[in-house]
């Protein structure tokens, strides 16, 4: 019988064995070595970032998705059965919103508003509401969207509403809100970081309005300038702006005077006054 094949190992050479220097070639260092290992790392570091942008974008898009379902569901079935004041109260509740109704349906004030964590209670009352009219609602802070919207149109009693902190309200639903131009006295935008002039400028079809809270929009590039043509195009109403626009109301005796003392100037021709929209 044949012996058996002995293996061949390949071991390296070692030199300068006892000495500080290189042990064996598994330990020799090259510019060539050095390179792989950048390159290594380079391409960790590119496939994790990448990895981890592509996680960032598929949580945002599932999100936008979740939003636009809660905002799209349907409670016709709701409607159908106990009106759209019911319909749109339990959108609301269910949006983490409250709900006030007119108190004059109740024999009891402490029924007036009905807040997120009592919808089940609302439920299991429903017949009690289903007669009253919603007169606020307060969604602030909400998901709610365009098409959320939807809920709350069909309010036809609605006088009060606060869509304050909203994320998802933008110009697009301001310029729907005009099917509540019967009955809506009050309407609270602050805080709305995706509502500009434009939107503003759809609230004409509001003539109704009261109280309209526009402070802190971040996309409203001129905020004192916007309070004032706003304030133009509702006169009825009392607009909440920005503190600082009161100093473009001032005249000129009202003004902050100088410590050092006032500037001689030549006197001015006398003529017809004009105001500030005649300039």
């Amino acid at each position: 019988m044949a012996a058996p094949r002995a293996v061949l190992r390949l071991v390296p050479p070692k030199w300068n064995v006892g000495r500080r220097g290189f042990r064996d070639l598994s330990g020799v260092v090259t510019p060539e070595r050095n390179l792989r290992k950048k390159r290594t790392l380079l391409q960790f570091l590119s496939d994790h970032f990448y990895e981890v942008e592509f996680l960032r974008e598929y949580l945002l898009q599932r999100q936008i998705q979740k939003v636009h379902l809660d905002n799209s569901r349907a409670y016709s079935h709701i409607e159908s059965t106990y009106g759209p004041d019911i319909a749109g109260a339990y959108f609301v509740l269910k949006h983490g919103g409250a709900v006030k109704y007119d108190s004059r349906g109740f024999l009891f004030r402490d029924m007036e508003w009905i807040r997120s964590e009592e919808w089940r209670r609302f439920i299991a009352e429903v017949s009690r509401f289903q007669a009253v009219p919603v007169e606020a609602v307060d969604a602030s802070g909400s998901a709610i969207n365009y098409h959320g919207l939807d809920s709350l149109l069909s309010l036809k009693e609605l006088q009060s509403l606060s869509l304050q902190r909203c994320p998802h309200l933008d110009d697009w639903c301001l310029s729907r809100l005009y099917p509540l131009a019967g009955s809506l006295q009050e309407l609270l935008l602050a805080g709305c970081p995706r509502i500009s002039e434009r939107g503003l400028a759809c609230l004409h079809h509001l003539p109704n309005l009261r109280k309209l809270d526009i402070s802190d929009l971040p996309a409203v590039e001129f905020p004192s300038l916007t309070q004032i043509l706003v304030e133009e195009m509702l006169p009825n109403c009392e607009v909440i702006g920005t503190d600082w626009a009161q100093g473009l109301r001032q005249g000129p005796e009202e003004q902050p005077q100088d410590t050092a003392g006032p500037i001689p100037a030549e006197p001015l021709a006398q003529g017809p006054r004009r105001s500030l929209w005649s300039i």
